[in-house]
């Protein structure tokens, strides 16, 4: 069977020799390797190839390594690219860095160097495959959210109700449009409405419309949500907010297809395919009498769960890299760009909102970053206390090594003759272990 790849580094360089020597001390890590002597080449390969990393020469005929690395950026936002150049001046490395590059080296290349510099960008690196036009929005390369996103394709094409569930800015709203938009209805209206912003009687009213004269204030009628969604879809978000009485009238809704405006005799047929998210436990919800059961099991008929960013941190430099370019093309503005120490900082933070508590970072240190290059110390100020709460891989084993041998110490009581049998280690080793984990089994012993 074949070795597992660290990764895959696309070498772009007109030298020969200086493109074998990396290609050779490369592979030798581990990396899987294209090397090519153009950007031309190097362009016409990516989609092929899709690279983590490119590594790239400053100064070749046609299209220069700045050339490369601005239409790389618009290929592919997130992939990491290094900039290397006999020319190691500091004109040179601002440039580069003011444009975009993980990171800027200098011929000769120091193995060392190359070797560090390779093995930062790839914790930070990540090149998006270019999504069906359906889920334009949804940027991943994460595993969890490909499944995902294979549910929805799948679901899409039926006419199922949806359930999205997920934690508060994990992108259920744009799960939702993705789903209409892979589904026959695409090409009617997508309506949202918050379930748990607006008053009762209001919500009412705008989900179900009123006729003039229904109540005080109402000069004029109006149709309903559900209405304006004919043929389309309707996404009811944060569903479990909804009130008890509007549970009622909404399960009548979805039982007959018509929907009665307030103040109006006349029911009105409708054709509009229901999705609803929540961030709450609505089985929580249904044994405290809040939620219905019967509603539930009307709305949920396919459910699809999101994953948290802190489970998808792959997807961060993706994120951060369209963040950064919206915001530009926003402000009609120069890309600013993130100093790689900012980056891992971002990688390797706490995300107690998600998708959105990244865009607002990103937004706010674009807001407040005097150079173009946004500093690792703005991020920290950033970030405040979530900032660096990833557990290095030496700390992550030795914290699953304690829980596992406390776990066996509680199953046996604390004996650790048969403690060190149900882990398979001799009784010497086992309290080794014990000693360097601070773990006592009397602590364990029934009293």
């Amino acid at each position: 069977m074949a070795a597992r790849s660290n990764g895959k580094i696309l070498l772009v360089d007109d030298d020969p020799g200086l493109l074998r020597l990396l290609s050779i001390r490369l592979r030798a890590e581990g990396y899987e390797v294209e090397a090519v002597d153009s950007a031309q080449d190097a362009l016409a390969i990516l989609s092929r190839f899709a690279p983590d990393l490119v590594i790239t020469d400053l100064r070749m005929d046609k299209m220069d390594g700045i050339g490369l690395l601005k239409e790389l950026q618009s290929r592919s936002p997130g992939l990491r690219v290094v900039i290397i150049t006999a020319h190691g001046t500091i004109p040179d490395a601002v440039a580069a860095t003011q444009s975009g590059a993980f990171g800027f080296l200098t011929k000769p290349i120091d193995k060392e160097e190359l070797m560090t510099t390779v093995e930062k960008a790839m914790k930070v690196s990540g090149s998006v495959e270019v999504d069906e036009d359906w889920a334009r929005g949804i940027i991943t390369r994460n595993h969890t959210m490909k499944e995902v996103l294979n549910q929805a394709k799948m679901v899409a094409a039926t006419d199922a109700r949806v359930l999205i569930t997920g934690e508060s800015g994990t992108g259920k709203e744009l799960l939702a449009q993705a789903v209409h938009n892979a589904s026959p209805r695409r090409g009617q209206p997508f309506v949202a409405i918050n379930c748990s912003a607006m008053a009762e009687n209001l919500l009412e009213s705008e989900l179900f419309g009123h006729e003039k004269g229904a109540f005080t204030g109402a000069t004029r009628s109006h149709k309903g949500l559900f209405q304006a969604a004919q043929g389309g879809t309707l996404l009811l978000d944060e569903i479990g907010d909804m009130p008890m009485r509007l549970q009622v009238k909404l399960l009548r809704v979805l039982q007959e297809n018509q929907v009665r405006p307030v103040g109006s005799t006349d029911a009105i047929d409708i054709d509009v395919r229901v999705i609803s998210a929540t961030h709450r436990d609505l089985q929580e919800l249904m044994k405290q009498g809040r939620f219905r059961e019967d509603l539930y099991y009307r709305l949920n008929v396919v459910n699809i769960r999101l994953p948290t960013l802190d489970g998808r941190r792959e997807d961060i430099p993706l994120l951060v890299a369209h963040f950064l370019q919206t915001i530009a093309r926003e402000a009609g503005q120069e890309r600013k760009v993130y100093a790689p120490e900012a980056v891992e900082m971002l990688v390797t933070a706490e995300w107690p909102g998600n998708i959105r508590q990244l865009s607002n970072i990103v937004r706010q240190n674009v807001a407040l970053s005097r150079s173009p290059v946004i500093s690792a110390e703005l991020v920290k100020q950033s970030l405040g206390e979530h900032g660096g709460k990833l557990l290095s891989f030496s700390d992550a084993r030795d914290e699953f090594t304690r829980n596992y041998l406390s776990q066996i110490l509680q199953i046996t009581q604390g004996n650790v003759s048969q403690a060190a049998r149900l882990a398979k280690r001799n009784r010497t080793d086992f309290y080794k272990l014990l000693s360097r984990h601070d773990l006592n089994p009397d602590q364990f012993k029934s009293r």
